[in-house]
């Protein structure tokens, strides 16, 4: 252990690498048979490396002017050299950036209370096998923003090596890198962002505490103290052994900072809260696969021989009776029963319980990690907007010349932005709409088969599984594409700071993508079957016949549509996640090998040599969040149709855990800690999910089930029974309606006065008083489910606190005993001044 810290030093042992710059210099080759186009690259390169060399050195410099330590080391080899500049922040620096950045001091060392209740089980004296004591946690204490001239009331303050954490260093030194210029200071050449951006540094990171691997042999029990921090997490963590364990959150926060501890806190809540409604939806689809033989309406279709027979499905097709449906009609028993219709009704609820309470979670959060009051500072410009900005201006808050982009200038960016996020979503629906002629033309290819295999069930089924995953492939082309168009938009839109770019990029991505991955399931749910028509009279779109339901219903299809969607989307994004790393980093290793020989690369042992051939994390959280985000739409908005999700969604996030877990701790290098008091703008983006579900379960259970339909013929025309609902449901084809044969090749017509088909229609083909009275039941529902719902919604919260009264009176209490910590510090100090000075009197 004691080689594992050295390490993490400067060659004296003594100053603590806090951070690392890094930069590559490639060795020129001889350009005397070189043509002369290559010779002006050549000559252009050598330019700009020479303006990269003349910022770099100047950087260097002013990083030194401010106190910067600074230790140069190097990789070389015949190819090139990777130079490593190692940063060390004095103390005096420490003390006064952290007074600043308004970093919290400990005053008095508190008991730790755990994030994770184990009120219930001590209540029921049952064991609880997903806690895990996990070794040097975090200590807590009554803290206040540090002040550099109150030092002395501060704990821990004669030990300067260790009174700053890694953490709190690492952000300590970003925060000077921000702030050193380079170049000149009227065009805000300012920032090792801009450099970075630019190539003059091709890195620049926090080291990790040493390797994370365990060193053999160990006794976890009685060597514990031999581990660092990034050793304990993951053995305690990010190991896939540790799946059914709670997260070390106080490890996490210490060791990644507040924002990246915020993000794995919501994601382990909406887990746990994903539990008892995984558990529920099973046993809702259990209790349907069970009693999937003993529905009346599949029964009476089944045993109904010739009895129901169906118009013909497309032109020139045959009559069929309804009895060869007897297994889609048990199949569609599955998704729609009185089971699944009281689980999208429970959802809805367990939707809005889950923000309100994620908001007293949060603010438990931000107080035990004391960011409940924290606030960003004024922002500085971006560098690339440093770098394109066309003019200066003087900052009107802090007085600073900084490069300027007019606001009106970048409102019509913002609308052409706009424009060409229309046109994305237009050709998304056009894909959606060329799923859906391709289903409808395989449709009537099957149909016109003379194979019996590929008829009836079959056929519905083939169509609908090669529909979705040809939608699937689309989707996700698409997502990539229009990532890479969003990410491009929002930077010619220049805007000023990363909050505002993040922001106009988050709300690009996500519209996009809920119309990219939602659209053909709205479809589904909502428009298909609706515009079909009747015999004589069939809607038709480009000559073809509008797509219909199976006799079984849309929700097999939208169950169908949602489980390839979701689970394939969730397992390409898995897929990626574990292998993508694994592939760069062996990239990484052999062009190091390539330019350094192996002899030279298994040399290349040092921590910064290590970190610099990891995973850099440019993305942060955005991607994160937006496939947790994509996946709470699945499991509320659509729920009514499959049961399942929230299983496939927890099943999911625990491997989702793991992944993220092993790709910090083990192979990205560090990045620097930020601060953050919640989850920012998601949380607005997921309380607009849980209205629009609401709203969609309603008109789900209300129009696309058969929960209303059944239940108005059980009161009103059934006597309390389902018995001939499949007869009442069914209308007989107009008698002007006819279809055309292939019996001869002239066209020769019948009448189909004697077939049937779904709706409720008289023969002429107009809405009976029925269809009517139903839709009024329809709508009735809706409104009542969802006015009930959002009613039970405001009053939780409105009567629920978002901060705890517990944690009201707990705030209070430690501002109080902050003061008197504070007071009793200052009256001893002024009592030993008065001791020593009657002394020496």
């Amino acid at each position: 252990e004691k080689d594992q810290i050295k390490e993490c030093y400067f060659r004296d042992g003594i100053r603590k690498i806090d951070f690392v710059l890094v930069y590559e210099d490639e060795h020129c080759e001889k350009t005397e048979e070189l043509s002369s186009k290559e010779k002006a690259k050549r000559r252009n390169k050598r330019n700009q490396v020479e303006q990269q060399e003349k910022w770099r050195n100047k950087f260097i410099r002013c990083l030194k002017q401010t106190g910067v330590t600074i230790e140069e080391d190097s990789s070389v080899s015949e190819e090139k050299t990777i130079h490593y500049f190692k940063l060390n922040c004095p103390w005096h620096l420490l003390t006064y950036y952290a007074e600043e950045l308004n970093i919290r001091a400990p005053l008095q060392e508190i008991q730790i209370q755990s994030f994770n209740k184990r009120c219930c089980y001590e209540k029921f004296h049952l064991p609880n096998g997903m806690v895990l004591d996990v070794p040097k946690r975090p200590k807590l204490y009554f803290t206040c923003t540090f002040r550099k001239s109150k030092i002395s009331n501060f704990l821990g303050n004669d030990n300067h090596d260790t009174y700053f954490s890694a953490t709190e260093r690492g952000r300590i030194m970003w925060e000077i890198l921000q702030t050193t210029l380079f170049g000149k200071k009227k065009r805000a050449e300012i920032g090792i962002e801009r450099l970075l951006c630019d190539g003059v540094f091709t890195a620049a990171f926090p080291l990790h505490d040493g390797p994370y691997r365990l060193p053999k042999p160990i006794d976890l029990h009685k060597d514990l103290e031999k581990l660092n921090k990034r050793q304990i997490l993951y053995e305690y963590w990010a190991r896939w052994g540790r799946w059914y364990k709670y997260q070390p959150l106080d490890h996490i926060r210490d060791y990644f900072g507040e924002k990246i501890g915020i993000y794995f806190a919501w994601l382990g809540f909406y887990t746990a809260w994903l539990l008892p409604v995984a558990f529920i939806g099973f046993i809702v689809f259990l209790a349907g696969l069970i009693g999937i033989n003993m529905n009346p309406e599949a029964k009476d279709v089944c045993g109904s021989g010739n009895s129901y027979m169906m118009c013909p499905p497309c032109e020139g097709c045959k009559k069929w009776p309804l009895s060869k449906s007897c297994i889609m009609m048990k199949l569609a028993y599955l998704f729609d029963n009185n089971g699944t219709v009281t689980f999208a009704i429970i959802m809805s609820f367990w939707a809005v319980f889950f923000l309100e309470f994620w908001k007293r979670k949060s603010a438990n959060i931000a107080h035990h990690w004391e960011v409940m009051d924290y606030e960003e500072e004024e922002e500085r410009p971006r560098p690339e907007y440093n770098a394109r900005a066309p003019t200066l201006s003087v900052n009107p808050i802090t007085g600073v010349v900084e490069p300027h982009f007019s606001p009106k200038q970048r409102l019509r960016r913002m609308f052409t932005g706009f424009a060409i996020l229309i046109i994305m979503l237009v050709v998304v629906v056009i894909f959606v709409l060329s799923v859906i002629l391709y289903k409808c033309l395989i449709g009537v290819v099957m149909s016109h088969s003379h194979d019996k295999l590929i008829h009836g069930e079959v056929s519905t089924i083939m169509r609908s599984v090669s529909g979705a995953l040809l939608n699937l492939i689309l989707i996700m082309l698409m997502s990539n594409v229009y990532t890479a168009v969003a990410e491009w938009l929002t930077r010619w839109e220049m805007h000023r700071t990363q909050t505002e770019y993040e922001n106009a990029l988050t709300f690009k991505v996500f519209i996009f993508q809920f119309v990219n991955y939602y659209s053909s399931i709205f479809y589904i749910a909502f428009f298909k079957g609706k515009f079909v028509g009747y015999p004589g009279h069939y809607g038709k779109f480009l000559g073809i016949r509008n797509e219909a339901c199976g006799s079984g219903g849309c929700l097999i299809d939208l169950a169908l549509q949602l489980f390839i969607i979701m689970v394939g989307k969730q397992a390409i994004n898995n897929v990626q996640e574990l292998i993508l790393p694994k592939l760069f980093q062996w990239w990484q290793r052999r062009q190091v090998k390539k330019a350094f020989g192996a002899e030279q690369k298994s040399k290349m042992t040092k921590p910064w040599e290590k970190e610099y051939l990891k995973l850099v994390h440019y993305e942060g959280l955005f991607e994160e969040y937006l496939e947790m985000v994509l996946q709470f739409g699945f499991i509320t908005i659509f729920v009514a149709a499959f049961p399942l999700a929230p299983l496939f969604a927890l099943l999911n996030n625990w491997i989702e855990i793991r992944l993220d877990a092993s790709k910090l701790v083990c192979e990205m290098r560090r990045p620097v800690a930020e601060r953050a008091q919640n989850i920012g703008v998601w949380y607005e983006i997921l309380d607009a999910l849980v209205q629009i579900a609401v709203i969609t379960n309603a008109f789900l259970i209300a129009f696309t089930s058969e929960f209303i339909p059944r239940i108005l013929y059980k009161y009103e025309v059934g006597a309390g029974s389902l018995k001939g609902y499949t007869n009442h449901s069914l209308s007989y084809a107009p008698t002007s309606a006819v279809s055309y044969t292939q019996k001869t090749k002239k066209n020769s017509f019948k009448s189909l006065g004697d077939c049937r088909y779904k709706g409720y229609r008289d023969w002429e083909g107009h809405h009976t008083l029925y269809y009517w009275k139903l839709l009024a039941c329809k709508l009735a529902f809706v409104i009542t489910f969802e006015h009930l719902v959002f009613f039970i919604g405001r009053m939780i919260d409105w009567s629920v606190p978002d901060v705890p009264e517990s944690l009201q009176y707990k705030i209070k209490r430690e501002h109080y005993l902050a003061k008197q910590a504070l007071a009793d510090n200052r009256d001893n100090s002024m009592n030993n001044k008065g001791e020593s000075s009657n002394s020496s009197m």
